[in-house]
């Protein structure tokens, strides 16, 4: 049986220069190469998927590392968006947040201004649709995921795990620290792009009250208060 997959992978730690140049050479394999269905991307990899099985593996591979050795990766043009999500801490939402505070040594209101004031950059979506992999917490808010994750974990909730914070675009299971809740909606299968954020953008959030997070949910366009800086 011929497989319809190639992994490629980097030995090195995750960077945002490698992040330019997973998405640079993503991009110029969709262009050279037929048949292809989906391009996968984690923080040191590209997950290549044909339609079809691959009957010529080896002419692939030369393929592929010829078009690497030849693409210039020091002058790779960075097109991104900046996103500044609201986000309610108020402990209603916030249900880990005083657990977490206590833990590390930080007031409430320090938690939050030093989460709100970092800017944290897309390295990959998964493991839900439109979970977004953000990079750039601030090392005074690092915390373990809890050791027995969460069966219902909020639509929206804003939670810390261990290096990373995310965002929960639907509810379902979850291990990280919830210290608050946008109403933003992440992810929307109708819309020819799902995600409004893609690999390669930058996200920041600030705060807002619950009477604020229940006017955003119950307005006709939450995105409208999605501030997006170029």
């Amino acid at each position: 049986m011929h497989p319809n997959m190639i992994l490629l992978e980097w030995q090195q730690e995750p960077s945002s220069g490698l992040l330019q140049e997973l998405l640079f050479l993503k991009k110029n394999v969709e262009e050279h190469f037929n048949g292809i269905s989906q391009i996968t991307q984690g923080y040191c990899s590209l997950l290549i998927q044909w339609k079809d099985a691959i009957t010529n593996l080896a002419d692939i591979k030369n393929k592929l590392i010829f078009l690497y050795w030849s693409l210039d990766f020091t002058s790779i043009p960075e097109k991104s968006k900046h996103w500044n999500l609201p986000v309610c801490y108020d402990k209603f939402f916030a249900i880990d947040l005083e657990l977490l505070s206590s833990k590390i040594k930080l007031s409430k209101d320090a938690v939050i201004s030093i989460h709100t004031q970092s800017i944290y950059k897309v390295y990959f979506i998964g493991f839900l649709p439109g979970f977004l992999y953000l990079e750039g917490l601030n090392s005074r808010l690092f915390f373990p995921r809890k050791e027995s994750p969460r069966m219902d974990t909020p639509k929206g909730a804003v939670a810390i795990g261990g290096k990373q914070t995310g965002i929960y675009p639907n509810q379902s299971p979850g291990g990280w620290n919830i210290i608050g809740n946008t109403p933003i909606p992440l992810f929307d299968p109708n819309k020819k792009n799902p995600c409004f954020a893609v690999p390669g953008d930058t996200v920041s959030f600030y705060p807002i009250t619950i009477e604020e997070h229940q006017l955003i949910l119950t307005n006709g366009n939450p995105l409208s208060y999605l501030k997006e800086k170029k």
